[in-house]
């Protein structure tokens, strides 16, 4: 959620930022004015209570100096008084109508892109900062997509996946669930290593928590909700993991604070009809290791280059020709103020799919969701900032295995790192 208060005090500046997103529909305009409505209320409203208090107090001091209760005086104050309170009673429910429209108008405007991010209108304008591993690039032009490489092997079934639940899902077999576990362990194992505590969170999470994290109220279509309850299939770990805090106060002493995940991840993919319908890339229900850190403000740019550095290390350690992109401003997320998408090599494709899209949403999330922290010898609190990444995407990590391992013989190599994570060296 953006500052009301910078909104209000530096409109053009604010609404300028807004516009390197490229979506016009973003304008400060009308939560402006009815912050203006709002405020004149507010002052009514005080100016009204001062004298409802000053009344009280004149009407005790009359009678103390000896006017009647009962006088003309007396009354007449009481009666002002009366109209006093009628008035405020009115102005009170105006102003909770107001409070709730701005907000509702706040939660649906997305972050501020971060003064470092390239302005770009879409996903043509993204910059490619780095490239790793184009030794790793296989040199075989016979290499079948994974999913038919991983039907072949008997390790994926798409087919009684759709009987059970339909499109978009699939069953692991044998092997097949034996390197989705063993991508998993390793991935984590490997996190835990560089600092972060792993976590085992609620996959069923309410709308209060959809809200902080941004994904409500603009993206409900792409999450499943349960019928009988306010609560939601997890879209991903990073909303469980930063909502841990919300309406929290914590010390500076606390911070940062390393989080990572493995959980089932669910999403509708309701803007992708056509896309991507094969295969393990864009599923109804996947597996992934979520990265989330809670940080100072102070150095949350550093925490996120780290943080791409620690999705990146499980790429290189599996020998994935990868690349780094930053996006442009047009291309950002909705709660990122800044993002750089870390993208494997498909040979079958013969292009980069994005596996990891490690944010810096600054203080964005924790204003939706009241996550502060207060330094010691100091007055008052200050908003975290709030960075999330996948590290990585299971489903995907193995399709890039799939493929960037396949042998000539039909084969696939198992990664030299999960190998004993997996005991075997191939599946055949």
């Amino acid at each position: 959620m953006l500052d009301l208060k910078q909104i209000r005090e530096n409109p053009n500046a604010i609404q300028e930022r807004l516009d390197r997103r490229g979506m016009s529909q973003y304008d400060l305009t009308p939560i402006i004015e009815l912050n203006q409505r709002q405020r004149e209320l507010e002052t009514s409203r005080s100016r009204l209570q001062a004298r409802s208090n000053e009344i009280g107090k004149l009407i005790g001091q009359k009678i103390k100096a000896g006017s009647s209760p009962d006088g003309a005086e007396i009354q007449s104050l009481r009666e002002e008084g009366n109209q006093v309170k009628v008035t405020l009673n009115e102005l009170e429910p105006q102003e909770k109508d107001l409070k709730t429209e701005i907000e509702a108008l706040l939660l649906s405007i997305p972050n501020l892109p971060s003064e470092s991010t390239p302005i770009g209108k879409n996903e043509d304008e993204n910059v490619e900062v780095h490239r790793w591993g184009d030794d790793y690039i296989p040199n075989n032009d016979q290499i079948l997509p994974h999913w038919e490489i991983g039907e072949k092997l008997g390790i994926l079934n798409f087919e009684r996946a759709v009987k059970v639940a339909q499109s978009r899902f699939v069953s692991l077999v044998g092997a097949g669930a034996a390197l989705e576990r063993a991508l998993i362990s390793f991935m984590l194992d490997r996190q835990i290593g560089a600092g972060y505590v792993e976590v085992i969170p609620p996959i069923l999470i309410n709308s209060q928590s959809l809200t902080a994290t941004g994904q409500l109220p603009k993206f409900a279509e792409e999450s499943f909700k349960c019928d009988s309850d306010d609560l939601w299939l997890s879209p991903t770990a990073e909303v469980p993991l930063t909502n841990l805090y919300r309406e929290e106060i914590l010390e500076a002493s606390q911070l940062p604070i390393y989080h990572c995940a493995y959980t089932p991840c669910f999403r509708r993919e309701a803007g992708s009809y056509g896309r991507d319908t094969k295969g393990l890339i864009r599923l109804h229900q996947f597996n992934k290791v979520e990265l989330v850190k809670i940080v100072h403000p102070s150095t949350s740019e550093d925490e996120h280059q780290k943080l791409v550095q620690d999705a990146a290390a499980i790429l290189e350690a599996l020998k994935l020709p990868y690349r780094i992109i930053e996006l442009c401003s047009g291309d950002l997320g909705f709660s990122a103020a800044r993002c750089y998408d870390l993208e494997v090599w498909l040979p079958s494709a013969g292009k980069y799919r994005e596996i990891s899209s490690c944010s810096n949403c600054t203080d964005f999330q924790a204003r939706r969701g009241s996550i502060r922290f207060k330094e010691a010898g100091k007055k008052g609190t200050q908003f975290v900032h709030t960075l999330n990444g996948s590290g990585l995407a299971v489903g995907r990590t193995m399709s890039a295995i799939l493929e960037n391992y396949q042998q000539p013989d039909g084969t696939v190599k198992i990664p030299d790192v999960l190998q004993p994570y997996m005991g075997r060296e191939v599946l055949d």
